[in-house]
């Protein structure tokens, strides 16, 4: 019972909300770092392609051309729009009826498509512009190509940014625990150099600061994990469409991420501060 007592004091538990804090801030980083990657995929996949078809083309036909462009390793989904349900998308968004002033409903029948994230870049729709207008039954494709070339170079300098802010705040968090764990070893420096003074070995004297900050770290970590999933189920309650970018699988991979981390840093860090005290001499201990 001693043991324990000795463990759960009020140094052990400012070290681990200490060090709690920093791997939140760890996760968030983590987060950014693999949701980059999403948010890009998000993006791209979300861009919308038009074909304006043939109206004379019959029920069967249109059945077999979305069939056909399914099949399209660069289609991620098709979808027929007729000449009727276009002009009442714009009546809804114009508050206004065209057919109204022009006597015929203006709007052609289309194919909304969608692409997959990998063939979002200018080259390959390019190519997929050509092989899509040699269809006689697709008489024109609309998109947006300056959009595309602004949202891929935009992407590309996002995903630089986040990798770069990952790498600094991760710097940040490893100082920090490094000297939240520094100041736990440091207020036992005296007893340190005591237990050498009487012949106990480097390893014999190292070992209860890693166990110690070991179980620092794993608490640490597991707060930090809760408050992370907390975190991301309260955004996904209240917008559903980020459950895109904060997946379950992202999430689990920052979990094992700060866990592992976590863990590493505390013990790494303990055994960094303990050989400092070990090789100072007695003078030095009264000015550190």
């Amino acid at each position: 019972m001693a043991k324990k007592k000795g463990f759960f004091n009020l140094q052990t538990a400012t070290a681990t909300v200490s060090t709690t804090l920093v791997l939140i801030v760890l996760g968030i980083v983590v987060f950014f770092a693999l949701a980059a990657r999403s948010v890009s995929v998000y993006v791209r996949e979300n861009v919308n392609f038009s074909l304006l078809i043939s109206d004379d083309m019959k029920e069967a036909e249109i059945g077999e051309l979305l069939d056909d462009l399914k099949a399209e390793p660069f289609v991620r989904s098709a979808e027929y729009i007729s000449k009727a349900q276009a002009l009442e998308e714009m009546k809804a968004e114009l508050n206004t009826d065209p057919e109204d002033f022009q006597g015929y409903n203006p709007f052609p029948a289309s194919v909304k498509i969608k692409l997959r994230a990998d063939y979002a870049n200018n080259d390959s729709i390019a190519k997929i512009e050509e092989q899509l207008s040699a269809n006689i039954n697709i008489q024109e494709v609309l998109y947006q190509k300056n959009l595309i070339e602004s949202m891929n170079r935009h992407i590309g300098q996002l995903e630089l940014m986040l990798i770069g802010l990952a790498l600094i705040l991760g710097l940040i968090s490893f100082a920090l625990i490094n000297n939240t764990i520094r100041l736990t070893v440091y207020s036992q420096r005296f007893l340190i150099y005591t237990m050498k003074l009487v012949g106990a070995s480097r390893s014999f004297i190292r070992r209860p600061f890693m166990v110690r900050n070991f179980w620092i770290g794993v608490m640490a970590s597991l707060l930090a994990d809760a408050a992370l999933w907390g975190a991301a189920a309260w955004l996904v309650l209240n917008e559903p469409h980020l459950i895109e970018v904060i997946s379950p699988e992202v999430m689990l991979i920052v979990s094992a991420t700060v866990l592992l981390v976590g863990v590493c840093m505390t013990l790494l860090c303990a055994y960094w501060s303990v050989n400092r005290f070990l090789s100072m001499k007695a003078a030095k201990l009264y000015y550190v």
